[in-house]
């Protein structure tokens, strides 16, 4: 099993990173301020205006670290990754299945089962446990008709009606959103999903731990030797992750939707956290940034049992366990793709 490493990240705005020796270290104002020996690093994020010294995105390829560059606010702009690795035949017969219309389909509804089915626990658990404090009954009958969606995916004939139903199911998950938010209800209030740009607080959050989401996930595809950018559920398109996008879609409710839940609820953040920028987005300051990845990291060290492989794994090594059970498939070492459940 990988070893889940530490993702490095720099928001200090004007660091300077370079490399000395086998180690990684972070300047400001000509101060060193960090120093981390490589191979405790799985990657590294760099928000704004962060420098990069050449040497330094050289040795991190050569080490397998990936280095990505998100604007200040968390909007992904570029990825240095080294040589591609792995088998060429493995990302032969992928590009081979992506053109293959049953292949895609039955990829597209395992993908989207996973994610609904969590989709479904995160609205079930809060029930469970938070009964008093909200609408249970509506909550419960938006869980049966995700559930209702679910059980129509196998019978769906092409991916284009697999992406209707999931958008059908986004639909119904997110229109109750506001209703899993049971603390600062005044302060973070959710109405619609929205990006590019974030128009409200909520969003802003979900928008930038996705982003870190499809880092991560599009790291360990690159592991396995895997392309990321060639997907099944999420098809080609110029400069997209699409099977990084795609696999990340069973994690979006379990990690990401539930850490802006528990963010808010427990009153990790507030609005004064929030500014408005003139463009209308709603953006994180410096200070509830931090928070947020703080917790983030947090959360992958976070045990969970994975019922396929029947063992209990840290969150962070998810990515890399659906990874390489998307390159078996690939590979027909098993017979299909499976899905992370979250239990």
């Amino acid at each position: 099993m990988r070893k889940l490493l530490n993702t490095l990240y720099v928001s200090s705005q004007g660091s300077y990173l370079h490399q000395e020796g086998e180690t990684v270290v972070v300047e400001k104002e000509k101060q060193k301020v960090l120093q981390l020996p490589i191979h405790t690093l799985g990657g590294i994020i760099c928000f704004g205006n962060v420098l990069c010294s050449p040497f330094l995105l050289g040795f991190c390829a050569e080490r397998d670290v990936a280095v990505s560059f998100l604007s200040e606010h968390g909007r992904f702009l570029a990825s240095v990754q080294g040589p591609v690795r792995g088998n060429v035949f493995l990302r032969r017969q992928q590009y081979r299945m992506a053109d293959n219309d049953e292949a895609i389909r039955k990829v597209a509804v395992q993908v989207v089962s996973g994610k609904l089915a969590n989709c479904r626990i995160v609205i079930n658990r809060m029930v469970r446990d938070h009964s008093e404090k909200i609408d249970a009954a509506a909550l419960r009958d938006t869980s049966s008709k995700i559930d209702r969606i679910i059980d129509r995916l196998p019978h769906a004939s092409r991916d284009s009606e697999i992406r209707g139903l999931e958008g059908q199911a986004a639909a119904e998950y997110f229109s109750v959103f506001n209703d899993l938010i049971i603390e600062q209800k005044k302060d973070f209030i959710f109405t619609e999903r929205n990006r590019r740009p974030p128009l409200d607080e909520v969003n802003a959050l979900l928008s930038f731990i996705y982003t870190l989401l499809a880092h991560d996930m599009r790291s360990a595809l690159e592991t396995v030797g895997l392309d990321p950018a060639v997907g099944f559920l999420h098809r080609d398109r110029p400069g997209r992750p699409g099977l990084a996008l795609d696999i990340m879609e069973e994690f979006r409710p379990v990690i990401a939707d539930r850490l802006v839940l528990s963010l808010i609820n427990r009153r990790q953040v507030n609005k004064k956290g929030f500014v408005k920028a003139a463009s209308g987005a709603v953006v994180m300051n410096d200070d509830t940034r931090k928070i947020v990845l703080v917790e983030y990291q947090n959360r992958k060290q976070d045990q969970i049992y994975h019922p396929y492989i029947e063992e209990t794994v840290p969150i962070g090594l998810l990515f890399f366990v659906q990874a390489n059970l998307m390159a078996r498939y690939i590979r027909g070492d098993i017979n299909g793709y499976p899905p992370f459940f979250w239990r």
